[in-house]
């Protein structure tokens, strides 16, 4: 089977990863992270969200970390906007991107966001609208797209359902995210089989969190289809806070080390990716959760 000989991983890290945090993390760190990733070859970044610090008080401080980037030529800034409110505070900030999001289980979505998937999409479609009049990209992350702490098995009609109403209302790309880390490869492919019938391949990206230990073979999976676009938190940062048990993002730096010994290229340089990992680790007061960093970094170590 002939697998994609070029990869894009688009880095979470500073938004996803960072954002279930308990204690504060500066904004100068947060910047810091963002410079690290880009110096290590990641294009694109996944910086902070625009909700209200209410509810992610961790990213509180979007002006200032989206303020104090040193932006690179090539590289894509993307932030989450829950609604257009959202997205007025984040088109100051000048985003490359938005991020919308939608559950393809309704319990999830009631829990999540405390409304239907089809109530989620109607208050989306004038925030991707208004994103689109501004020459802004717009993603879509589909959560939930295998599994849900609530719901269990979650079939790939529903997930067909969400793509086609994101398509509907004008998202760009979509993520198929496994959120609560319980896939297993044929899984996935069936719900990225669902989604390839609404979205083309260059437009589907891969999301998967590592509670059972399959992220990297769910990878591969997607993989085997063609899929070239994946997300990954750097030292595996990340987790959910609406879906009990579920573990950090898969590893940037595992993600990296599977697909350069396969011959993949991902521009990616994995020792300065693992330094970054070994940073923000450092910050946070705790190891690292990759596996391939803490490999990586025993033997320099001697």
């Amino acid at each position: 089977m002939k697998l994609p000989s070029r990869v894009k991983l688009v880095e979470v890290g500073p938004r996803d990863g960072l954002q279930n945090e308990k204690q504060p993390v500066p904004a100068a760190i947060k910047i810091e992270l963002v410079h690290r990733l880009q110096a290590a070859g990641l294009r694109e970044i996944e910086v902070t969200s625009y909700v209200s610090p209410k509810w992610v008080p961790q990213m509180a401080d979007n002006h200032e970390v989206m303020g104090g980037i040193r932006r690179q030529s090539g590289v894509r800034y993307s932030v989450l906007t829950p609604n257009l409110k959202g997205f007025d505070a984040a088109v100051l900030d000048r985003p490359d991107e938005i991020v919308v999001f939608g559950a393809a289980s309704e319990a999830f979505s009631q829990k999540n966001i405390n409304c239907s998937i089809a109530e989620s999409i109607e208050r989306f479609a004038p925030v991707v609208q208004a994103a689109r009049d501004a020459g802004v990209a717009v993603r879509g992350a589909m959560s939930c797209t295998v599994g849900c702490p609530y719901e269990g098995d979650i079939a790939p009609e529903r997930v067909g359902y969400l793509a086609g109403l994101m398509k509907g209302i004008g998202v760009q790309r979509v993520d198929v995210a496994d959120t609560i880390g319980v896939g297993t490869p044929r899984k996935v492919q069936a719900a990225i089989e669902a989604t390839l019938k609404h979205f083309g391949v260059d437009e589907v990206s891969g999301h998967f969190h590592d509670t059972y230990g399959q992220a990297l073979s769910n990878t591969l999976a997607a993989l085997e289809m063609g899929v070239w676009n994946y997300q990954s938190s750097v030292a595996g940062l990340g987790g959910c806070p609406y879906a009990k048990g579920a573990t950090g993002n898969v590893a940037t730096e595992d993600v990296v080390y599977l697909l350069h010994g396969m011959g993949i290229d991902t521009g990616i340089e994995l020792d300065a990716l693992v330094d970054a990992g070994a940073y923000i680790s450092e910050q946070l007061g705790r190891p690292t959760g990759s596996r391939v960093a803490r490999a990586l970094l025993a033997k320099r170590a001697g």
